[in-house]
């Protein structure tokens, strides 16, 4: 690894540790030259398929671009950041076990709702309405009738 400060190759690690979720190494190194610290992070790379959208093209899976969608739907709910970041990791996760070069973009919004559902129905409401483009409240109202408890109130 490179000094970030003056270049030089020679470095060692002081303090190693995992993120809470276990996916990325985070690394404190000294450089040997400047004596200068700074921390690197480590991750396994991935190859994801590419993402087929409804108009037909073909996109790379953006997870900042699915965390932001999570972020929207999520405003002003009680939802920690970590498990909106934990949702767009196991989208990833799933992604990568299909094996495909191209999943289509539906793939993606169910997997996000099914995570979604059991986070907070309210961010499912906002998530399913801009991802199934609801045209009217009909759909709007079949949605959230799909979603009530059919078991009666004991009260």
């Amino acid at each position: 690894m490179r000094c970030p400060y003056c270049g030089i190759l020679d470095n060692k690690v002081i303090d190693s540790r995992l993120s809470a979720a276990g996916e990325v190494t985070r690394r404190r190194r000294e450089c040997e030259g400047c004596t200068r610290r700074y921390t690197t992070y480590e991750r396994v790379e991935q190859a994801l398929p590419m993402i087929l959208k409804k108009d037909g093209k073909r996109q790379p899976f953006d997870p900042d671009k699915l965390l932001a969608g999570l972020q929207r739907s999520c405003a002003k709910r009680p939802v920690a950041p970590e498990t909106l970041e934990r949702i767009v990791g196991d989208v990833q996760r799933a992604l990568a076990d299909t094996g495909e070069s191209e999943v289509a973009s539906s793939f993606v919004g169910g997997k996000v709702l099914e995570l979604l559902r059991d986070v907070d129905q309210v961010a499912y409401v906002r998530f399913a309405s801009v991802y199934r483009e609801f045209q009217d409240t009909q759909e709007f109202i079949g949605l959230l009738e799909s979603m009530a408890d059919p078991t009666p109130d004991p009260e």
